[in-house]
């Protein structure tokens, strides 16, 4: 079952061990990288000569590989301790993100960027699933939706930081940046955290247990129409923010900033209220929050109205999915890294799904119809949310 909790990964009752700072600041790197591309998505497009949809389509591989990656690697990976794992996957994406900044063409970007889609693949589900070995059962909910604050505070620095140097000093800055990054939380990683972190390893018959467990797998498809439905419209902000209200690259950091600041004060909230809602009870005011603002979103025509229409998508983003990773691990404790990782492909899919409807939208003259699109796939997220909640509590009973 891996270590036991010890002076290193232990804090005072009620407080969190210092250990899980790394791995937020891990996701926070991750989330950077994620959102560079729709940050310098008009840069991109622009350098290298291809269509906003064109250019889309780097969200949309890279959501494919780490869908795909998030379970495969999970496997692979089982008996290795996390120490050695999350540094070297961090280290993995410092190269390749490095890489991503010198390449010449589309073509040989998109394929460097699907090779540093492996990291996200790896160290978000696995710094999530190692937490039960870091922490006291108690403290398991609000340790998990901690380390994802990671990915909202990368909506408030770094996603703005990434458009703003993109916007300045070229998209080929904003990914050096990241990668810089990644090396600084790598070495991190390998400081802070202890030997012999093992989470145990899911066996065939725990996987079947885990693709059988219809609450478990409903909630996972609420994952993936819930993401699906934000990055129909979130994957092209650049450009539409661009071609409706004619931003400024400066106007448009500051933008995602204000939606960044919300996401994270969301996810503030949420960590310290979830234990006290419940966690479905969580997922369904974030996802509720979030279609608000879709509904909302042709009121958005000027910068200010269009900043305020975001806040309740912002609050609404990130908690949300922090309450659906403590969610499925309180349905089923002993299957945490199966689901988590399941629940990771499912939002990565989501993304990829998004991306490429949005992307199609757009090249057919739909840019303005993006956010009913969003609202539909948000709204279906609700009602399979709310069948989800129903089977776990007839299973439960």
């Amino acid at each position: 079952m891996g270590v036991m909790l010890n002076k290193q990964t232990t804090a005072s009752p009620g407080k969190l061990p210092p250990v899980l700072w790394p791995l937020l600041f891990g996701n926070f790197v991750i989330g950077t990288g994620v959102m560079v591309v729709p940050g310098t998505l008009n840069e991109i497009s622009s350098s290298l000569a291809v269509s906003v949809s064109v250019g889309g389509q780097l969200i949309t591989a890279s959501a494919v590989v780490m869908c795909v990656g998030a379970p495969l690697f999970a496997s692979l990976v089982a008996g290795w301790d996390r120490r050695r794992l999350l540094a070297l996957s961090m280290l993995w994406y410092a190269v390749f993100m490095g890489l991503c900044a010198l390449m010449p063409s589309f073509g040989s970007l998109l394929l460097v960027r699907i090779l540093a889609s492996v990291t996200p693949a790896i160290f978000t589900p696995q710094a999530a699933a190692c937490v039960g070995l870091l922490v006291k059962p108690e403290q398991r909910g609000r340790a998990i939706t901690f380390i994802f604050l990671g990915w909202a505070v990368a909506s408030v620095v770094g996603m703005p930081l990434g458009a703003w140097i993109g916007g300045t000093l070229g998209w080929r800055s904003a990914f050096a940046v990241v990668a810089l990054m990644a090396v600084g939380s790598a070495v991190w990683v390998w400081r802070a955290m202890p030997d012999g972190i093992k989470p145990p390893a899911l066996s065939m018959a725990a996987w079947r247990e885990t693709l059988r467990a219809k609450g478990l797998m409903l909630c996972v498809g609420v994952t993936l129409l819930l993401s699906a439905g934000q990055f129909v419209l979130f994957s092209y902000f650049a450009p539409y923010y661009k071609a409706q209200l004619q931003v400024t690259p400066g106007q448009l950091s500051l933008l995602f900033a204000w939606f960044g600041a919300f996401g994270f004060i969301g996810n503030i909230v949420m960590s310290r209220n979830i234990d006290r809602l419940g966690a479905p009870a969580a997922v369904m005011w974030g996802a509720g929050a979030m279609a608000l603002s879709m509904l909302l979103w042709p009121l958005g025509t000027s910068l200010l109205l269009a900043a305020l229409v975001t806040i309740p998508w912002a609050l609404g983003c990130f908690s949300s999915n922090s309450a659906q990773q403590a969610r499925l691990v309180g349905i089923a404790p002993a299957l945490a890294s199966g689901s988590i990782a399941l629940n990771t492909s499912a939002m990565y899919a989501g993304q990829a799904l998004g991306a490429g409807s949005g992307g199609w939208l757009i090249a057919h003259d739909g840019m303005g119809s993006l956010h009913w699109f969003g609202l539909a796939g948000l709204l279906a997220g609700m009602g399979l949310s709310w069948w989800a909640s129903r089977q776990v509590a007839r299973v439960a009973k």
